[in-house]
């Protein structure tokens, strides 16, 4: 298995950089297109299970558009042959002092590109 070739691991680092444009922006048009639109697809959030393409979609357009800012760290993507990457970063919010929290996403190439079928954010006590 080939780890990090570099096309892949180009796009992918394009991808989760519009992901996070899109997150942060709350282009909630972008994060559902960047979504697989299957019934298989998850996202496990800080206070949701979202279990297939319409219910993210759906936490997506009622998503609130404040208080999205935040720092990326420890951001690692890896890539696996031509078409499987698994994307993982921690984040931190200035609306959330001593918390940290923790992203990770798993994506696949489709014909349409690179798309996310699933991922898990969870917040925790931020440690020394």
């Amino acid at each position: 298995m080939d780890i990090n070739l570099a096309q892949p691991l180009a796009e992918m680092r394009a991808a989760f950089a519009e992901y996070e444009a899109a997150l942060i922006s709350n282009d909630s048009a972008t994060l559902i297109r960047l979504f697989s639109e299957t019934p298989e697809t998850i996202r496990y959030g800080i206070q949701e299970n979202l279990y297939g393409a319409e219910e993210i979609q759906a936490f997506r357009r009622a998503r609130p558009s404040v208080g999205l800012m935040r720092r990326l760290s420890r951001t690692v993507i890896t890539t696996y042959g031509q078409d499987f990457a698994i994307a993982s970063t921690l984040f931190h919010r200035d609306t959330a002092p001593g918390k940290v929290g923790r992203q990770m996403q798993s994506w696949v190439r489709h014909p349409e590109g690179w798309l996310i079928v699933a991922a898990h954010v969870s917040l925790i006590e931020e440690t020394a």
